[in-house]
C-alpha cells in the first residue's frame, strides 16, 4: 500500500493545472503543488466532470499499485455518489496509512534504539575483549618476568653460596690490574683496592708483582694435579677438532674437542627456524660422555642448546666468562618460552611437536655454570682452557685449547673495533702460532665502512624521519645490538625520545647490572631512553625511535609495532643486522625492492595485509669482523693451519684463496687432528 493512495490521481490533476496556458513557461513543481493545494485539487476533481473524463482517458497507474487503481475507478466515475464513496474510502485508507506509518515509525525508533544499544554492547564487549587480551598479555609478560627473576635469583644465590665464583671475580680483578700495555693499573673500581695490596705484598716479599699475581692465581685456581704414572706414556697425546654445527652455515655453532679421553664442546647453539633445531651433527658428541661445554658468548645460536645437554648429562660443566654466565639464563628462558608456545599451538591444531627443554631445565643449567674470567686457565681432564676477549658483545670470548704441546684457537664470533658496549678482541700470547685457528667467517666476503661512518648514516636517517614527524622502528637482536642502538641514540640524538621494548629492555637491565661495579658502568635507560609501555605506547608514541625484538622481524613486539608504523608514509623501518633468508626481515626487504603495496602477515591464524608506505632500509651495524678484520686476526694468530666456520660455503672458498695467497695454510672445514 502506498503512503497516500490518492497521490497518483492528485499528481495527474496537478499536471493538468500546470499545463494551462496561463502557467506555461514557468518553473513549477508537481509534488510541491500537491502538498500545498491538496484540498483545492480534490475539490476541482469533484466539481469538474470534464477533468475526470480527461483523467479517466489519460491516467495510467502501475499494476503494483492496486489500491490506487481501484480508488481511481471510483473517483473518476461520472456518478456523483460513487465519487463521494471513493472520497470516503480514500480518507479511510489515508487514516489507516497514517496509523500504519505511525506504528512503523514507532517500531523503527525501537529498532534504532535496540541497534544503538547493541552497538554499544558490542563496543563494550570489544573493549572488554581487548582489555582481556591485554590482561592476558600482561599476565604472560608478568609470568615470564617472574620466571626470569626466579632464575636470576637462583643464579645470584649460587654466586653467593659458591666461593669459586668469588675467586673468579678476584682473578678477573687481578688480571686487569696488571694486564695493560704500559703496566699501569686498569682504572676499575674493583681493582683500586686490590692493586695496592698486591703491590705492597710484592714489595715485602721481594717478588715481582706479575709473578705474585701468577702465584695467587695458581693458589686460587690450581690446575689438576695427578700423580706421575708408573708406566711412561710413549704415545703422543692426540688432539682432535671436529665442527658439529655452524661449520658451513650461520647458526647452531658447536665444535667437539677430544684429547686423551677428555671430550668437551665449544658452544652448543640452536639453528634458527621454526622450530629451532640442535647443532646439525650433535649426535656424534652424544655418542659418549662430555666433560664440559665452553660457551663463547650468550647469543642463542652459540648457547641455546646447552640446557638440553644438561638435561641429558646432569653433571655437565658449563664454562663461560662471568658476563656470559649472567646473560645466558635470560636467553635460555626466552627460548624455553618460545618452544613451549609453539608446542601448545601445535597441540591446539592437533599436530605434534615437543620443546627441546623447559623452565626447570633452565634452572638446572644455571646451576651447572662456572665463571672463568679472561686470561685465567682452567684444566679439564687432559685439556687446558684459556678465554680471551673477542669483542662482538658483552662477555664474548675466544678460546685457546691446549692438550700437551698442541694448541687450538677458536675465535667464536669476533670483532676488532670498539663498540658502545664493548672493546675489540685481544689476542693472548697463548694463542699465537697455534697449531690450528678455527675462525668464524660470517662477513668474510664483505668490506665494511668504518663504524663511525655507519653510525653517522643511521643518525642522519633517524634525524630525517623524526624531523618529518615520523616514527622509526628498529628491530634488533635483544642481546648486544639493541643496547648498541640505544646508546647511539642516547649519546648522539638526546633530543629524540627512544623506547626499548620486549626482551631488548630486559637484557638492557642485565647489561647495566653486570657493569654496575665498573669504573665506567653502562647507563642505557634514562634521559631520552625509556622502557616501552605496551599496548598503550603502540598508538600513543607518535614520534621517536622504537628498538625492539625480534631482530629478524619473525615475531615479538616488532611485528606489533610494524603493523602500525609501516602504513605511515612519514615513518621508517630500519633493519640493523643479519637477516636469515626465510626471516620476516629478509622478506620485507624483498617486498620493498619490488615496490610491493602491502606485507601479508599471519596474525594468530588470520592473514592480514599491512600497507607498505614507510621508508624501509638496511642500516647494518655488524658486530662481526669483516674481510680485512679477519685477515688481521689470521695474521696476528699466525697459526700453522686455518679452518673456517660459521659462514656461507661459497664465500668461505673465496676467502680461503685470499688467505692462501697471504701464505696461510688452510685445512678443510671438518675433522682436524695432529696424528
Amino acid at each position: 500500500m502506498t503512503p497516500d493512495p490518492l497521490l497518483p490521481i492528485l499528481r495527474a490533476v496537478a499536471e493538468v493545472f500546470l499545463s494551462r496556458p496561463a502557467l506555461a513557461g514557468r518553473e513549477h513543481d508537481v509534488d510541491q503543488l500537491v502538498t500545498a493545494q491538496r484540498e483545492t485539487l480534490i475539490e476541482a476533481l469533484v466539481r469538474f466532470q470534464g477533468l475526470r473524463d480527461r483523467l479517466r482517458r489519460d491516467l495510467r497507474i502501475p499494476d503494483d499499485q492496486p489500491e490506487s487503481r481501484a480508488l481511481a475507478t471510483l473517483l473518476l466515475s461520472s456518478d456523483h455518489d460513487v465519487l463521494q464513496a471513493g472520497l470516503r474510502l480514500a480518507e479511510q485508507l489515508n487514516r489507516a496509512n497514517r496509523l500504519q506509518q505511525t506504528r512503523l515509525r514507532r517500531h523503527q525508533r525501537k529498532v534504532d534504539d535496540l541497534r544503538a544499544r547493541l552497538e554499544r554492547a558490542n563496543g563494550r564487549n570489544e573493549h572488554t575483549a581487548a582489555d582481556l587480551r591485554n590482561t592476558r598479555a600482561t599476565l604472560e609478560e608478568a609470568e615470564k618476568r617472574a620466571e626470569e627473576l626466579d632464575i636470576q635469583v637462583s643464579a645470584l644465590q649460587r654466586r653467593l653460596d659458591d666461593p669459586d665464583l668469588s675467586v673468579a671475580d678476584l682473578l678477573d680483578a687481578l688480571r686487569r690490574t696488571f694486564d695493560t700495555p704500559d703496566g699501569d693499573p686498569v682504572p676499575d673500581r674493583r681493582t683500586s683496592a686490590v692493586a695496592p695490596l698486591v703491590a705492597l705484598a710484592a714489595k715485602v716479599t721481594g717478588i715481582e708483582p706479575e709473578a705474585l699475581v701468577t702465584a695467587l692465581q695458581t693458589i686460587m685456581s690450581p690446575p689438576d694435579i695427578t700423580p706421575e704414572p708408573r708406566v711412561a706414556v710413549t704415545r703422543e697425546l692426540q688432539l682432535r677438532v671436529l665442527p658439529l654445527g655452524g661449520a658451513t652455515e650461520i647458526g647452531g655453532s658447536c665444535v667437539l674437542i677430544e684429547a686423551g679421553g677428555t671430550r668437551l664442546l665449544v658452544d652448543a647453539g640452536l639453528r634458527p627456524g621454526d622450530p629451532a633445531q640442535p647443532p646439525r651433527d650433535i649426535d656424534q658428541a652424544l655418542s659418549g660422555p662430555i666433560d664440559a661445554v665452553v660457551v663463547t658468548h650468550a647469543h642463542t645460536d652459540h648457547c641455546g642448546y646447552v640446557p638440553a645437554l644438561v638435561e641429558r648429562m646432569p653433571r655437565l660443566r658449563v664454562i663461560a666468562t662471568p658476563a656470559t654466565v649472567r646473560l645466558m639464563p635470560a636467553m635460555w628462558t626466552d627460548s624455553a618460552k618460545l618452544m613451549d608456545l609453539r608446542r601448545r599451538t601445535h597441540r591446539e591444531w592437533g599436530a605434534s611437536g615437543e620443546a627441546l627443554y623447559h623452565g626447570d631445565i633452565v634452572k638446572a643449567a644455571v646451576q651447572r655454570c662456572e665463571e672463568v674470567p679472561y686470561g685465567a686457565r682452567r684444566q679439564i681432564g687432559n685439556i687446558t682452557l684459556e678465554l680471551f676477549p673477542a669483542g662482538h658483545i658483552l662477555g664474548a670470548a675466544g678460546v685457546v685449547v691446549q692438550a700437551g704441546d698442541r694448541r687450538v684457537v677458536i675465535t667464536g664470533d669476533i670483532s676488532g673495533f670498539r663498540q658502545e658496549t664493548v672493546d675489540g678482541y685481544e689476542i693472548p700470547d697463548a694463542a699465537r702460532e697455534a697449531d690450528v685457528l678455527v675462525m668464524e667467517s660470517t662477513c668474510c666476503a664483505e668490506i665494511h665502512d668504518a663504524r663511525e661512518t655507519r653510525v653517522n648514516d643511521l643518525v642522519r636517517a633517524v634525524e630525517d624521519v623524526y624531523s618529518a614527524g615520523g616514527r622509526v622502528l628498529i628491530p634488533a637482536f635483544a642481546l648486544g645490538r639493541a643496547q648498541e642502538l640505544a646508546l647511539i641514540m642516547r649519546n648522539r640524538l638526546p633530543h629524540i625520545p627512544v623506547l626499548l621494548d620486549g626482551m631488548a629492555a630486559d637484557i638492557t637491565s642485565s647489561f647495566e647490572s653486570i657493569t654496575a661495579d665498573r669504573e665506567s658502568p653502562l647507563r642505557i635507560v634514562g634521559e631520552n631512553v625509556k622502557r616501552a609501555n605496551r599496548p598503550d605506547d603502540l598508538d600513543r608514541f607518535i614520534s621517536g625511535v622504537v628498538i625492539t625484538t625480534s631482530g629478524m622481524l619473525t615475531g615479538g613486539p616488532a611485528v606489533q609495532w610494524a603493523a602500525r608504523i609501516l602504513p605511515e608514509a612519514n615513518s621508517a623501518l630500519f633493519l640493523s643486522g643479519y637477516q636469515d633468508e626465510e626471516s620476516g626481515g629478509a622478506r620485507l626487504l624483498r617486498l620493498a625492492e619490488e615496490h610491493a603495496s602491502y606485507l601479508p602477515i599471519d596474525d594468530h591464524g588470520v592473514e592480514k595485509k599491512i600497507p607498505l608506505r614507510a621508508r624501509i632500509e638496511m642500516m647494518r651495524l655488524s658486530a662481526h669482523a669483516d674481510k680485512r678484520g679477519l685477515l688481521e686476526i689470521a695474521d696476528e694468530v699466525a697459526a700453522q693451519q686455518v679452518m673456517l666456520v660459521h659462514g656461507i660455503p661459497s664465500r668461505q672458498r673465496d676467502f680461503a684463496r685470499i688467505l692462501e695467497i697471504r701464505h696461510h695454510r688452510m685445512t678443510p672445514t671438518g675433522l682436524w687432528h695432529n696424528g
